[in-house]
């Protein structure tokens, strides 16, 4: 516990939120708000432990929180829905179990605002993961990235048109959003070929198998037999010869 504590890094604009809603008169408030959201990223924490992920570090922000893992990408993908499910359900469990103790008129606003809030599709959010999970059991890695970066900048651009007047806080909050979903965007190349690499070094374990004609249509939880030129390749073979292709054109 000590050291997941050593974890958590409070966000500047957090502390200004703090800071601001104290000076305004709504320490209580912002006091139920800060427990709402130890008690939502506790439901990922718990869970992430029970699978043994490697949590990186546990942000604290003015809407919620964001707790990031270093872990591999090919993890299955049941932990990945449940570990970005869970703290949206511990919220419900605690809800359920304090709302008739706690005699706070916003303590169940504060709650169904986070819940919501969560489930929004736009990365880092719950819902982007959630929905992730869904795109990979569809179809490939690399096109559950693409759609997952598309989906959040479509809910960005609507949640600008609609809200980004109402208050500055809103204004920040979609600007991080924006940020993140960036950084994704940007990055998604290199999650790909982080993606191909483990499966080249890692003695990963699929029980299923998917026949698939190039890397691009590679899944989540399948290992995958390569059918080029009418033949059958085992996919440590093919991604052997494109790693060591790489690996000789850059020395």
């Amino acid at each position: 516990m000590k050291n997941i504590l050593n974890k958590i890094y409070f966000h500047p604009l957090f502390l200004i939120c703090v800071l601001v809603f104290t000076l305004m008169g709504y320490f209580k408030f912002i006091s139920y708000f800060m427990v709402v959201i130890i008690i939502h990223e506790l439901g990922h924490i718990l869970i992430s432990q029970l699978f043994k992920w490697n949590i990186e570090k546990i942000i604290i922000l003015p809407f919620g929180g964001l707790t990031k893992f270093n872990e591999i990408i090919n993890r299955p993908l049941i932990e990945e829905f449940l570990i970005s499910i869970s703290g949206i359900l511990f919220q419900l469990f605690f809800l359920i179990l304090t709302k008739r103790y706690i005699k706070y008129d916003y303590f169940i606003v504060i709650n169904y605002f986070i819940i919501m809030f969560n489930l929004i599709p736009i990365y880092p959010l719950d819902g982007s993961k959630i929905l992730n999970v869904i795109f990979n059991k569809i179809t490939s890695f690399k096109n559950s990235m693409l759609l997952t970066v598309i989906i959040s900048y479509i809910f960005i651009i609507i949640f600008s048109i609609y809200f980004i007047r109402i208050n500055n806080l809103i204004t920040l909050v979609l600007i991080f959003l924006l940020i993140e979903v960036n950084k994704l965007y940007k990055e998604r190349s290199e999650l790909f070929n982080k993606f191909l690499l483990e499966r080249y070094l890692k003695e990963l374990k699929f029980k299923r198998v998917k026949t698939v004609k190039s890397v691009n249509e590679m899944k989540k939880d399948y290992r995958h037999l390569f059918y080029i030129d009418n033949k059958y390749l085992t996919e440590k073979y093919l991604l052997k010869n494109i790693f060591d292709y790489e690996k000789r054109k850059n020395v």
